[in-house]
């Protein structure tokens, strides 16, 4: 019976993208069955997404993005290293004004506010919240707003400005598929991902995979391009999974808390666009690639949204996964650091 609900709620989340594709809404294979299931999950409906999915939905799209990282690539991203260093330092600052907003405006204590503003990942930030005794469901419940902000607004704003396939940052992939190197592609992928996550390192089921696919493609070594279809059904689920965090009646919880989260993320959105702006200012790199590394979504979003929209791919990449572990190894350090200062 539980598979046949499983089996239920990936038919809406592909029927979800089928409907985003008519409408011609920017990245449909994500965006169509994130707000299908969301709606969905908001309004009681008996539909659920298997834990595996988001796993095997990061596994491709680490796979994917990692294909882009050919040796001319990489020296372009060593080139902007102090442009990915920005990045970093502007995550965490962006991080700790969300914090005194979420600590003045958002009515919770210092280390909720903290931790449901830090620029990482729901899971690490929710675990960190816990290990510090913080409101978990709060920081949990920020991270999955913010999310939900950044992949609805920043897809459809370029839409708007039409930003798509322009960026100078041109590469020449092997597109050949070849479904031997594909399966090989995957079972290391898995394997690498198992060790990640036996020393408990961060988003193992992307790492892992983008390194094994980076490994190869830095050597020109290549085993397969990913297929298209493999790569709708990994934005599919990824957006199912997304779906599934909002519960029934989520906007009702603490609704003046989630209206500063929501409100202080679309401060941040156009704080990323002024940054992004002069960063272009000295840089070789376009605003529209800029403002996707820059913006405070999650890598797997932000990547496809790049991916889709052909947007230099690999610096996208490269800012996104040099914040995740800035961010992830700074955070509690800084925390307690800030925690001293205001205790005095």
């Amino acid at each position: 019976m539980l598979y046949l609900k499983y089996a239920l709620s990936l038919s809406l989340a592909f029927l979800g993208a089928h409907l985003a594709l008519w409408l011609h809404l920017p990245i449909p294979w994500l965006l169509g069955p994130l707000f299908v299931t969301a709606l969905l999950k908001i309004n009681h409906a008996p539909i659920e997404c298997h834990s595996a999915a988001r796993s095997i939905g990061l596994s491709i799209i680490g796979l994917t993005l990692g294909l882009y990282f050919t040796p001319e690539m990489l020296r372009l991203i060593a080139i902007n290293g102090l442009a990915l260093l920005i990045g970093l330092l502007f995550a965490l600052l962006l991080g700790g004004i969300g914090a005194v907003i979420l600590q003045r405006w958002g009515k919770v204590d210092f280390k909720t506010a903290w931790f449901a503003s830090a620029i990482g990942g729901a899971n690490e930030m929710s675990h960190l919240a816990e290990h510090y005794q913080a409101q978990v469901d709060k920081v949990a419940s920020a991270h999955t707003l913010r999310v939900l902000v950044v992949v609805v607004i920043v897809p459809f704003f370029y839409q708007f400005m039409g930003w798509h396939g322009f960026d100078g940052n041109t590469i020449d992939r092997n597109m050949e598929i070849d479904w031997l190197g594909f399966v090989l592609l995957a079972i290391l992928s898995y394997l690498a991902s198992r060790i990640f996550m036996h020393y408990q390192l961060p988003n193992p089921w992307t790492f892992g995979a983008l390194l094994i696919a980076i490994f190869f493609t830095a050597q020109n070594i290549h085993l397969s391009a990913i297929p298209d279809p493999i790569v709708h059904l990994g934005q599919v689920l990824l957006g199912w999974s997304l779906g599934n965090k909002f519960k029934a009646g989520f906007f009702k919880t603490a609704p003046h808390f989630l209206s500063i989260v929501a409100l202080s993320n679309l401060s941040a959105l156009i704080l990323t666009g002024l940054v992004a702006y002069v960063l272009m200012r000295w840089t070789d790199i376009p605003l529209p690639t800029l403002g996707l590394g820059l913006a405070p979504g999650g890598v797997a979003e932000m990547t496809i949204t790049a991916n889709v929209l052909q947007l230099g791919v690999p610096i996208v990449t490269a800012f996104h996964v040099v914040r995740m572990v800035g961010v992830l190894g700074t955070v509690g350090y800084l925390y307690r650091f800030f925690e001293k200062k205001i205790g005095r």
